[in-house]
């Protein structure tokens, strides 16, 4: 059958899903550069919608609040990074190694720590999350609880493999490798490097004893 010719008179409708995933970017954008150029306190609805250029009945349609906007906004982003990097993004690799394992995702995670799109925002949402309880807590348990599974999930394997000392918690174990990182960024304590995170791994899962 030959294909037909489309008929001139006949008027071209708009693709309302590229144009809504096209204004759905455009939001992430506008929240993500807003909350690290004025703070989360002054960061709107209003000024989001004015910013990525869409009526603010547009972000209501898909959001509560702005809350929701920047963790989807932010979850989104990581994910970006994640798939740059040539990584699945929420994924910690299981080669049987878990030193190299570990390492990789740390490194990985310096990366993104040192991208201003989302070293800029992410500061902004800590400081807040320091002095603002609830946003604290919404933040945590949509951004980090994930993550923190990923690496509990990683040690609970290594302990299967018998990498692991059986009685070890992997719960705390994790903070070995995730706390003095996230300290170390949030305090400008240090550099954030491949060598810092890989001196950690070495530190946290082979001691500071004296090997034979």
């Amino acid at each position: 059958m030959t294909p037909q010719k489309p008929d001139p008179a006949t008027p071209h409708r708009p693709d309302t899903a590229r144009r809504s995933e096209k204004s759905r970017r455009a939001i992430h954008e506008a929240a993500l550069a807003l909350v690290g150029e004025v703070g989360y306190p002054r960061t709107t609805i209003e000024g989001i919608a004015a910013r990525a250029g869409v009526g603010k009945q547009t972000i209501y349609r898909w959001w509560s609040s702005k809350a929701d906007v920047l963790l989807e906004a932010f979850l989104e982003l990581s994910a970006q990074a994640a798939r740059e990097a040539g990584a699945e993004p929420y994924v910690i690799p299981d080669t049987g190694d878990l030193a190299t394992d570990i390492k990789a995702v740390l490194r990985a995670t310096v990366d993104q720590l040192h991208d201003p799109r989302f070293e800029v925002p992410s500061r902004a949402l800590a400081a807040e999350g320091v002095v603002n309880e609830q946003v604290g807590r919404q933040f945590t348990a949509a951004l980090m609880e994930p993550a923190i599974q990923l690496y509990v999930d990683r040690l609970r394997s290594a302990q299967q493999a018998g990498q692991v000392r059986p009685e070890v918690d992997p719960r705390i174990a994790l903070e070995f490798f995730i706390s003095p990182l996230a300290q170390r960024w949030l305090q400008y304590t240090g550099p954030i490097s491949y060598e810092y995170t890989d001196t950690l791994v070495d530190y946290a899962l082979y001691g500071l004893a004296p090997r034979d």
